[in-house]
């Protein structure tokens, strides 16, 4: 499984191809329906012109005269039930669309998490879902909890395990939860404090070592570490930034919690304006880190080379986890898990794992900001209009112009502007001043030490859920149908 597009499910339907009564077809036959169960969100190939002769016939006729189906008003095909759309179809204007062809082989469709699951439902394969609703499932995605804390996260192993008087929580990670009971243990809360000030040093030799960056270790680390995407919003990010540095020089003299925003990210090789962002990231750091009102309260670190071994030195040091894509557009997330698991506080939108991290956490313990999934879609079929938006909001405005003119370095990044102005598909404009809000409700809050401390060790206690073991459970239980311990 990957957070990237669908690769397998999209090769096995050639070797379908090559005929149902030869070697390949007969083993795609018996491997597909069992394990390509989930589709991601995500853009899949459209093979074009096929001759439809070449299918098995199993498969044409899965396809085009599908089992009956019961309505209520007399038997009909799922063929006649969704070509009224036809969205689900696999062969439709002359095409085979092989994302249908999943769908039509394969015997479960699964969301990796809730949200996810509602809009593959409702939206991308409604068509099919009016007709075959048994089909549809979603296992919420987890991570390895034993990696991903105790592995590269030594210090608060031994401290959880002490806390909890035992290492059961390696087999058992449901039991994080009695971190609970003391959350109002001055005494555990500073302990969870000394080991969160080691893994910033620790930090911060790898940041000197891998960019000659020099941390300081005595600000707010707030952390950005994902795959560089529009709907992700690392702009939206770097917005809030050049904000900050532009109110800084309002008021040099304005209260104001030292913080470094620390970056990871790739894009695509073909993916021009996640690169223009990657650069305009880069003009940003530059400017903000040489900037003599900035020095010693804000900085901004983008990681080079963005890999496993950068993020096992990034996620133990966090403080902030920035997941802030807009509601609606991220299947899931796992940095989210991570970083919460670890101790850092979420700002965040309605979206993604988001939604069930909330449930658990609540607005005490999470910052939440934005438009939520239904209203993205509402706003756009009202007609979203960005630049009347950003004239009516001088603090907005200022930012865009900043973003026009450009940093230090003088390049331009009116490109960027232009897409925010005219377009902003992903309502990086609309939620800005939610956003904005979100980070200084955030920032009063760290203020109280012993509260941020609090919310720090509570985000650990309820972690539990997203570890890979419950969703491996849930897939053995409701997919496979398969013993598990």
């Amino acid at each position: 499984r990957s957070q990237e597009p669908v690769v397998l499910p999209v090769k096995i339907p050639s070797l379908l191809m090559l005929g149902s009564d030869g070697i390949a077809g007969g083993m795609a036959t018996k491997i597909m329906p069992h394990n390509f169960n989930e589709l991601l969100n995500a853009q899949i190939s459209v093979l074009r012109d096929e001759p439809f002769r070449l299918f098995p016939d199993f498969l044409q006729g899965g396809i085009m005269d599908a089992s009956e189906y019961e309505d209520g008003n007399g038997k009909i095909t799922l063929r006649a039930r969704i070509a009224v759309e036809g969205r689900n179809l696999v062969i439709r204007n002359g095409q085979v669309h092989m994302a249908n062809m999943c769908l039509a082989a394969c015997y479960k469709v699964n969301g990796v998490s809730r949200l996810h699951g509602d809009i593959l439902k409702q939206d991308l394969f409604r068509d099919l879902y009016s007709v075959q609703p048994d089909k549809f499932t979603y296992v919420t995605n987890g991570i390895d909890h034993r990696r991903w804390l105790a592995q590269i996260n030594g210090e608060y192993h031994s401290l959880i395990c002490e806390l909890l008087g035992s290492d059961r929580y390696l087999l058992h990670p449901e039991e994080l939860i009695g971190l609970r009971r003391f959350a109002d243990d001055s005494a555990a809360r500073d302990a969870v404090l000394k080991v969160k000030a080691a893994n910033k040093r620790r930090f911060a030799e790898f940041a000197k070592r891998n960019d000659g960056f020099t941390l300081n270790t005595d600000s707010l680390m707030d952390v950005q570490i994902k795959r560089l995407h529009e709907y992700k919003r690392q702009l939206l990010c770097a917005m809030s930034i050049t904000a900050q540095q532009l109110r800084l020089h309002d008021d040099p003299n304005t209260d104001f919690a030292p913080r470094t925003y620390v970056f990871g990210a790739k894009s695509a090789a073909g993916y021009k304006t996640a690169k223009r962002i990657i650069e305009l990231l880069l003009s940003l750091a530059d400017d903000v880190n040489n900037d003599p009102v900035c020095k010693g309260r804000l900085a901004v670190y983008f990681v080079e080379n963005y890999r496993v071994s950068a993020a096992e030195a990034i996620v133990p040091a966090a403080q902030i986890s920035e997941q802030i894509s807009t509601a609606g557009k991220e299947a899931s997330g796992t940095g989210c898990m991570k970083l919460m698991m670890n101790g850092a506080v979420t700002i965040g939108t309605l979206d993604g794992a988001n939604v069930e991290m909330y449930e658990r956490l609540g607005d005490e313990n999470m910052f939440l900001f934005g438009l939520h999934a239904d209203e993205v879609a509402r706003l756009k079929a009202q007609g979203y209009a960005p630049q009347r938006l950003c004239e009516r909001d001088d603090a907005l405005k200022r930012v865009v112009d900043q973003l026009r003119t450009g940093f230090s370095d003088g390049v331009s990044y009116d490109d960027l502007a232009q897409r925010l102005l005219q377009r902003d598909e992903y309502m990086l404009l609309q939620d800005f001043a939610s956003y904005c809000a979100a980070e200084q409700r955030m920032a009063k809050t760290y203020a109280d030490r012993a509260a941020w401390d609090r919310m720090s060790l509570l985000n650990i206690a309820r972690s539990g859920i997203f570890a890979a073991d419950r969703a491996v459970a849930q897939y053995a239980d409701n997919i496979w149908h398969v013993p598990h311990k």
